[in-house]
């Protein structure tokens, strides 16, 4: 038997604003951080910083390191890459991520 892939539609792309993050909520209860860059890409991740266990990434800074974006957290600014979670302090720590997708203006998440 074959798992069933769902979607989650989040919002229309153009409420997220470009170099911030916003938090939603999915149906199983889980909170996501999803994030615009300033160039326009759009990402996802655990809102959970692993760190403090606070729910509080979408509230981080968006920031870049030689072309890789990341998001501070805003508790202890652990950093946190955007495209794969992986922690640039303690590359035993990640985030989980989220395969994310915009189609005719609406961001679409897969959980």
């Amino acid at each position: 038997m074959t798992a069933v892939q769902t979607v989650v539609e989040i919002c229309p792309v153009d409420r997220l604003v470009p170099g911030r993050g916003a938090a939603a909520l999915l149906p199983d209860g889980r909170q996501v951080a999803v994030f615009r860059t300033v160039g326009g890409d759009v990402y996802a991740l655990s809102n959970v910083d692993p760190f403090t266990r606070a729910a509080v990434l979408s509230r981080g800074i968006i920031g870049d390191v030689r072309g890789v974006p990341y998001v501070a957290s805003p508790m202890l600014k652990h950093r946190f890459e955007l495209a794969t979670g992986h922690s640039l302090e303690d590359e035993t720590v990640a985030v989980r991520t989220y395969p994310v997708s915009v189609v005719e203006g609406m961001v679409y998440l897969q959980p």
